[in-house]
């Protein structure tokens, strides 16, 4: 049974690029739900009448105009900066050259150890930054080096990141916080470069503020640099040649960070309380430390500046060794040094602060190294220097350290010697409360419930060495867009997945099957991480996989990735749309009134009264009601009912008049008479707007009015119907889970995907995920309608139609 686990706690169960999307000035709302719902959120959309400017576009604007660009999208205010509370400090946005002499974007080649932390607490992102730096390639791809405070400058500046399947170019203006002219955030060890600082501002708007990287995993920033796939190690659990796994990373330019649990089981990874007045008393401490160290110095418009004390947070503790807890390190290399005869594996680390090093076996000034030749001192890059990165012994490393974070650039094994190419699906998906969000296995009526993703694997992996007939993959689920909503409450769920092996079908697998049948693998854990992956070996074979939250009802986007070694495929389950022979319809420009089967003429009465006292009205409505419920019960034959049909005949002749018609108020009479004695069936009975699209699915004339025929057809759709509710109204409530709908929709006939029983739930369930009588009607109702409707526009049966404005509207606003 499945386990939740924070992400501060040990995770164990027993269970290239493509081309990058223009942001313009700003990267879109959330990131975008795969077109789920394209067709209905694009009419909310506001309308733009200018296409966003590009980069380039808005860079060429402020040269032509000689004015230097202003974000509109994160101003330089507070809120580009905190959201969970005001700031008690005034800050200053200050563009570079008015914080000192000679601003540069990059000297010398942007470096690991140019980057310091500054005011925040997202050592994370920082390392990650370093780790990035190790990599040329990817380096110029998120930042790319044609920027300059010299050529061309006009205050825009632009970096890329990769975006749940997609390459984003973020834009910003050079405008920085600062205080008492010193950057608040990230600096680099030269105070004249600002490309650390600048990338860090790109990352903050793209998740909405600098507040929201508060607490975080590397592994966030490391796949938004790379696109890659990242593999999660708890080191007191790694396997046995992890050391082999860690230099195989570190030669396929892999980024690869860690870091120390404290005592208290806090982790870097989760997202300490935003507390804006610890870190503005930090700030304000570290300016005094710098003061105190040179109270006589003036920094303006000097290159190099101090290296102040850093406070850590209240969640970093500083050790006797000079490592610290809470804290994310880079990990930079991996490598062996020939020590006493003896080789000694090592391991060199980067603190992003900048300072603050290890100074035990290996440190940069410990006595290991007097025993090692300037040749290979050089080979290593050993220096003397506080700079925040130092060398240590593998054995001290697994000894101190509890986490283990390494991104692949593409998930080539790091287990064996050979370069290995893999295949890539990409699903996006989403959990929609009373639909799709069934939670994990601990919740049998609703786990089924959640989107499945059928996976073939087609082939066996090429290892001569392996006897087993396996096919190797990656699972990875990452959940979306969860930071950049911070700001509205909003934290990362606890998330994993199931796989089971199924065959043969393409349909939605029900909950009978997940209660007979094991899974075959499975995430190890269910954790609060943004992402969880996990490799698995299986034979080929075709499997689904059940991605989920922990707890049910849980609404958020994610995006499932399946990486494999040889050939497959990786598909949602149940794309088909489809209803059990629908019946065709009228249209409203084509109805006449020869299309009624049953008139005034042929059933005589021409002389009767044009119209009816209401108390007789109300009498056959009465009748009619008793009839229609002994329609539904009786079990007479075939001319015994066809005595009732008379009798019912005339009787709805009395409440319909001479035109032997009805409306939708006179409907609703008759059906909520039929309701009402129905004691097994709990229902406030029928609304107006419900009658009347009972009307429009029956009505062949575009008279608003059905007649005897068309009534009695619409009758025994409602009784089928009805007999679908009661089946699942176990509780005799009146109404039935929004969950049951999908099982509900099936009985009826008719075959949707996901994103349709989504919008279902969205259109007709209650705040408690329940629908009631009414709503269930209508909503058949509606499909029934629209499933006829496109059948008699698609001429050709392509499953394409073609509806000019007026088709369109006649359509839409009489259903």
């Amino acid at each position: 049974m499945p386990s939740a686990v924070n992400a501060a706690v040990a995770q164990q169960t027993a269970a290239g690029s493509v081309p990058s999307t223009t942001v313009g000035t700003t990267e879109g709302a959330g990131g975008g739900t795969g077109g789920i719902y394209s067709a209905i959120i694009s009419r909310n959309q506001p309308i733009i009448s200018v296409k966003e400017k590009t980069y380039e576009e808005l860079h060429k604007k402020c040269l032509e105009k000689n004015i230097l660009y202003e974000d509109p999208d994160f101003p330089p205010n507070e809120s580009s900066l905190f959201y969970s509370q005001k700031s008690p400090v005034k800050f200053e946005w200050k563009r570079p050259r008015e914080i000192c002499e000679n601003p540069r974007f990059i000297i010398g080649g942007a470096n690991r150890t140019d980057i310091c932390q500054g005011e925040l607490g997202n050592c994370w992102f920082l390392a990650a930054i370093a780790c990035l730096t190790l990599n040329k390639k990817l380096l110029c791809r998120v930042i790319p080096h044609d920027q300059s405070f010299i050529q061309n400058y006009a205050g825009i500046f632009h970096f890329q990141f990769w975006r749940y399947g997609d390459w984003v170019d973020v834009v910003i203006d050079d405008c920085l916080p600062t205080y008492n002219n010193q950057l608040v955030f990230t600096k680099s060890s030269q105070r004249n470069e600002f490309w650390s600082a600048l990338l860090e501002k790109a990352y903050a708007k793209l998740h909405g503020s600098y507040e929201a990287l508060k607490g975080g995993n590397t592994t966030e920033a490391m796949e938004d640099f790379t696109g890659g796939v990242t593999e999660f190690y708890e080191i007191k659990d790694a396997p046995k040649d992890i050391y082999k796994i860690m230099k195989h990373a570190i030669d396929r330019g892999s980024l690869m960070a860690s870091s120390i649990d404290d005592d208290l089981g806090f982790s870097y990874g989760s997202a300490p309380r935003s507390d804006i007045g610890e870190l503005i008393a930090r700030m304000v401490k570290n300016q005094e430390n710098a003061q105190m160290a040179q109270p006589t110095v003036d920094y303006q418009g000097m290159d190099e500046r101090p290296a102040w004390t850093i406070v850590p947070m209240q969640y970093e503790t500083r050790m006797s060794c000079g490592l610290v807890k809470g804290h994310a390190y880079s990990v930079t290399a991996v490598d062996e040094v020939l020590f006493k005869g003896e080789k000694i594996r090592l391991v060199r680390l980067r603190n992003p602060w900048g300072q603050v090093e290890w100074n035990g076996a290996w440190s940069d000034k410990s006595e290991e190294w007097n025993s090692v030749n300037e040749a290979e001192k050089i080979r290593l890059q050993h220096k003397v220097v506080e700079d925040g990165e130092f060398w240590m012994s593998f054995q001290d490393f697994m000894r101190h350290f509890t986490k283990l974070e390494i991104c692949n650039l593409t998930p080539d094994t790091l287990e064996v010697d050979k370069f290995q190419t893999w295949t890539v699906s990409v699903n996006e998906g989403r959990w929609v409360r009373g639909c799709s969000a069934g939670g994990c296995r601990n919740y049998p009526d609703t786990f089924w419930t959640n989107p499945q993703y059928r996976l073939k694997l087609l082939e066996e992996d090429d290892d001569p060495e392996d006897e087993e007939v396996i096919c190797s993959f990656l699972v990875a689920l990452m959940q979306k867009n969860r930071r950049k909503e911070r700001k509205l409450g909003a934290n990362l769920y606890t998330i994993g997945f199931a796989i089971y092996e199924m065959h043969g079908t393409k349909h939605h697998l029900q909950k009978d099957f997940f209660l007979y049948n094991a899974s075959k693998a499975r995430s190890k854990t269910y954790i609060n991480m943004r992402e969880i992956s996990e490799r698995f070996r299986l034979p080929p074979s075709e499997y689904v996989i059940i991605p989920s939250t922990y707890d049910p009802h849980q609404e958020g986007e994610f995006i499932l990735r399946v990486f494999s070694e040889k050939r497959s495929l990786s598909e949602e389950v149940e794309n088909m749309i489809e209803a059990e022979h629908p019946l065709p319809i009228i249209f409203v420009s084509d109805r006449a009134n020869s299309n009624k089967e049953l008139t005034a003429d042929e059933n005589g009465g021409k002389d009767a009264e044009k119209t009816q006292a209401d108390e007789e009205k109300v009498s056959a409505a009465r009748c009619i009601s008793s009839l229609l419920v002994s329609f539904q019960r009786s079990s007479r034959k075939a001319h015994e009912e066809s005595e009732e049909q008379k009798q019912f005949r005339n009787i709805f002749r009395q409440i319909a008049g001479d035109d032997m018609e009805i409306n939708a108020e006179e409907l609703r009479n008759v059906l909520n008479n039929v309701v009402k004695k129905h004691k097994d069936l709990r229902s406030e009975g029928f609304e107006l707007e419900s009658c009347r699209s009972m009307i429009a699915l029956m009505d062949t004339d575009g008279s608003g009015k059905i007649n005897f025929d068309e009534f009695r057809h619409l009758w025994d759709k409602i009784k089928s119907w009805q007999k679908i509710f009661k089946r699942y109204d176990t509780d005799h409530s009146g109404t039935i889970n929004s969950y049951e709908m999908r099982n509900a929709v099936n009985d009826a006939g008719f075959r949707l995907n996901n994103q349709l029983y989504d919008i279902i739930t969205m259109r007709y369930a209650d705040k408690n995920m329940n629908i009631d009588f009414d709503s269930f009607i209508c909503c058949f109702v509606r499909l029934d309608a629209m499933f006829r409707a496109f059948h008699a526009f698609d001429k050709d049966g392509d499953g394409i139609i073609k509806l000019n404005v007026l088709e369109w509207l006649q359509l839409t606003l009489y259903a």
